[in-house]
């Protein structure tokens, strides 16, 4: 199970960057044991799998709860997403044994670096997952990353280099948002290469490697850091 491999322990959970961020809350709320909330501290559509809950009414969360152990919280923002729920995270994290939380936005690219003001992580959040995509290497900077000028910034390259693997470990490890990183999108012989070299580059960073396919259904540790 990926929470198990992840080691999550009840609590607010953060899952930030690209390339599979609400695939990656999707299968932990199906995973995890215990009423599980689904919401975003940004912008995300409704999970059409869970009842959706909107308001200040602790009570008619709560009653929600007791139907459904999943349900996904949030404001009616624009174009169909959510915003943030009305409800502080610290009454949340009471209501329910697990809060999930997308805390970042990534205009469905697989990768991603970051401004000043984001991720928006919850003061509240124990646990915080990077997301990266495998899809991304191989591809221009400019065409596979958001907010590519600052990922440039970041590495030293150039809006028309191909992203590497040790590009990206490069500008995560400066970034220094989370202490795991889930490399997605590995299935090819060839993704567990380059996933490889993923992890040797971030070794001495202190970050903990993950790689697998939420596709496949699959997740391993890489060699510690």
């Amino acid at each position: 199970m990926f929470s198990q491999i992840f080691g999550l322990k009840p609590g607010v959970v953060s899952v930030i960057g690209s390339g599979g961020k609400t695939t990656l809350l999707s299968t932990l709320a199906r995973e995890l044991p215990g009423p599980v909330i689904l919401c975003t501290t940004t912008h995300i559509f409704p999970f059409s799998e869970y009842p959706l809950i909107s308001g200040e009414d602790a009570g008619a969360l709560n009653a929600a709860l007791a139907r459904s152990r999943v349900v996904c919280l949030g404001q009616p923002g624009k174009d169909g997403k959510l915003t943030a729920p009305a409800l502080s995270f610290s009454l949340l994290r009471e209501l329910a044994s697990w809060v999930l939380v997308e805390a970042d936005g990534s205009k469905r690219l697989p990768l991603k670096a970051h401004a000043s003001y984001e991720p928006v992580i919850p003061p509240e959040s124990s646990h915080t997952i990077l997301v990266a995509g495998a899809s991304g290497f191989g591809a221009p900077i400019s065409k596979a990353v958001h907010r590519p000028e600052r990922f440039c910034t970041l590495t030293g390259a150039q809006l028309q280099d191909l992203v590497t693997p040790e590009l990206v470990a490069r500008a995560i490890a400066r970034e220094g948002l989370a202490r795991q990183v889930f490399l997605n999108q590995v299935e090819s012989r060839s993704d567990w290469a380059q996933a490889e070299q993923f992890a040797r580059a971030l070794q001495g960073s202190g970050i903990q490697v993950f790689a697998g396919s939420l596709h496949q259904r699959s997740l391993s540790p890489l060699p510690d850091a």
